[in-house]
Order: structure tokens, then sequence, then C-alpha cells
């Protein structure tokens, strides 16, 4: 049980046992009223006030705290921003090298702006004031809305491991996600990239367009993890010969069979055990896969059109928006499959989404005649009322 303790005096009996206060050796020196708490296994915990109703208030709510699990030590209340976030990316060590690298570059920016504070100087307010700065210095709005949750990330964990009484983040300070329609490239945008693909990336091309494989899947992809008898590609290894990004994407993926003859084509001619290679037998990096899709952007054909500068025709792939990245072959798979009529759950496990969700909310805008659908279902509805009652007179009138 807490108490306060008065610093400039003291009880003393004498020899009757009568009590009365004295003077110690503080008497008139500092703050004279200590509040006095105990935490979890009894250690006494102390702090001093001028005034002793503001004591008298303080060491209850500490132990209150202490039986809530939400106190919070003096010590652990001086960690910085820095420190913790050198702590936490100790612990998120264990994630994919790809992930803990994403993770470094956001604390680094998260610490930039508040390293030096401690934790629980972080306000709602200053959260706000951070993210609106980083648009005002050019960051796209999705890409801060992502900090925003790395660092509700950080600070949820830190209330996890008691060094916080409770996350500064919340949706009052997030930003707006600021997510864009993707844009899907036609058929004919496709091929071309895929006729101005090097020719041992090509199949890449084909891998991300037709299977729905990200970089790093379909350069990670090995001829034993295509059934080219049966036509079905299960994805086991990313590049170099790391685990999967989800288990959702171990799924079998079935290919027709003039996918299966252009895959064993090359196969056949660069005779390596990687689907996607570079030129010879060796396994084709990411980064290979990214340098010729920014050469296929940026190459014409010769001599260059009149209109090059307003709408340039003379594109290699005409009508490929600057940006333009392998993984945007997703999104024309995705829009194939919905053009095709397939379903949410069908296109939700041929991309591989964690949940249908995702899938609705990248992709929803694709499908097709929503709007006809609708009207054409309410337009049903008033039509047979109206039939009914031009019917009704002429039942009346025979009768």
């Amino acid at each position: 049980m807490g108490f306060t303790k008065d610093l400039w005096n003291t009880t003393v009996a004498d020899a009757e046992g009568n009590k009365t206060k004295v003077p110690t050796a503080r008497f008139g020196k500092g703050k004279r009223w200590l509040a006095v708490w105990h935490e979890d296994g009894g250690r006494e915990r102390t702090k001093a006030f001028a005034k002793k109703i503001d004591a008298d208030r303080y060491w209850p709510t500490q132990e209150t705290d202490v039986s809530r699990g939400m106190y919070i030590t003096p010590a652990d209340a001086k960690v910085t921003v820095d420190q913790w976030c050198t702590t936490w990316l100790k612990g998120y060590a264990t994630r994919r090298a790809s992930t803990v690298r994403q993770a470094k570059t956001h604390v680094a920016l998260i610490t930039k702006e508040f390293g030096d504070l401690p934790l629980n100087v972080v306000r709602p307010s200053a959260i706000r004031s951070w993210c609106a700065s980083l648009k005002s210095d050019g960051y796209e709005q999705s890409y801060v809305y992502a900090l925003h949750a790395r660092l509700s990330q950080v600070m949820s964990d830190a209330v996890h491991d008691n060094l916080l009484p409770k996350n500064p983040c919340s949706r009052r300070t997030s930003p707006p996600a600021g997510k864009q329609r993707p844009y899907c490239a036609t058929t004919e945008q496709v091929w071309a990239l895929y006729d101005a693909f090097p020719k041992h990336l090509q199949p890449a091309v084909l891998l991300g367009a037709f299977v729905g494989l990200r970089t790093a899947e379909a350069c990670g992809l090995r001829t034993e993890d295509v059934d080219f008898m049966r036509g079905i590609v299960t994805p086991a290894v990313q590049w170099p010969a790391q685990d999967l990004k989800t288990e959702a994407s171990k799924t079998p993926i079935p290919i027709p069979s003039q996918l299966t003859l252009q895959l064993s084509a090359a196969v056949a001619r660069w005779g390596s055990e990687w689907l996607v290679t570079n030129g010879t037998e060796g396994q084709a990096s990411p980064w290979s896969i990214d340098r010729a899709m920014r050469s296929v952007r940026k190459r014409h054909v010769k001599p260059l059109p009149q209109d090059h500068a307003k709408d340039c025709g003379g594109c290699l792939v005409p009508g490929l928006p600057e940006g333009f990245r392998f993984h945007d072959l997703r999104h024309y798979l995705a829009s194939l499959l919905i053009n095709s009529g397939a379903d949410v759950k069908v296109v939700q496990a041929r991309i591989w989404h964690a949940s249908a969700k995702t899938t609705l909310d990248t992709y929803g805008h694709l499908w097709p005649d929503a709007d006809e659908s609708t009207r054409a279902a309410v337009g049903a509805v008033l039509a047979a009322r109206v039939e009914g009652l031009t019917e009704q007179p002429r039942n009346e009138g025979r009768s």
C-alpha cells in the first residue's frame, strides 16, 4: 500500500509514548512531500512534490497502473524512440530480408523526426504534423500512409513491452491511404513488352502476365516447379532461394497448353534449371528484370515521330505509363480473368491474395456491367408492377 511521507518533519515518541513532530535535517530544503508506491515484486518507488495534495493524488494512480498491468517504470519512461527502434529492429530481423530492409528504411525516417524524444512524449498532434510535413516534402500519399502504419506498429509493440501506456497512433492521426486504381496493360502492350524484352527474360513476362508471379517469384521458379505434362505451376521458392511471401503463394496454378509449350521451349533453349535465366544457365535476378522494364519504357522506334513530345506513338510499348513495373503485369492477369467472367474467389486464388476483400478493394471497379446489372434488377421489379396494373382493368372488364 502506498502513502505520502513528510520529508521536513518526522514523528518521535518519548518514554511515555507521547508523539511529537520534530524537524528533519531536510527541513525547509527541496520538495517537502514524497509519494511512495510499490511496483510488481514489492520494490518501493518514490517521487517528491512541493504540495501534499499532489503527492496524495500521484501514488494511488501508480498503484492502480501496477494492478492493471499498465505501469511504466521511471527508467522505461526515459527510453527514447531511437533506443526503442534499435531494439525493435533486432526482434524484427527474423522476417524476410526484403521486409527487414523496408522496415529499416521506414524506421530511419521515423527516428529522424522523433529519435531523441522519449516514447511517452510523442503526441498525436506531433504525428499529424509529421505526416503533413512528409506530404509537403513530396512523398506520395500511399508512402506517408505506410510510414504512419510502421510508426503505429513500433508504438504498439512498445505498449506490449510495457514501455508505453497507450499507442499515440490511431485512425485520427492516420493520413488517407491514397490508393489509386491499378493500371491494367492491354493485351497489345503485354505482347509489345514481351517482344521488346531480352530473349532470356521473355519467360518472366509470360509468368507475370499469365501466371501472376511477382518478380522474385518468377526469378525463383525452377523447371521442377512446373508440371509440363499436366500444365500446372507450383512455386516453391523465390529469388535467390528464400521462402515465398505467403503460404497462399504456394497454391498450384493451372496454365494452358499454349503457355506450357512456350515455357518448355525456353527451357530447351537455355538448358537451365531456372525458367528465367541470366542469358546462360544461371538464375536471373529481380534487378535484371527491373532494368529491362525501365529500358523498354524509354526505348523508341526510329526515326522519332514529330509529335513525340505530345503523344509518343513511337514508343516500343505505346501508352505504357511512366513507372509501370513488372509487378503491374499481375493487374493484367486480374483484368483478363474478370473480363472472362471469373468471380472474386477465382481471381483471389489466382492472384494469391490473402482475402477476397483485398481483391475487391483492388479490382472491384473492373467487374463489368455492375451499373447495368443493378439497373436491370430494379427495372425488372418496376416493370412487373406496371404490367400488373395494366392487366388488372382488363380482368375486371371481362368479369
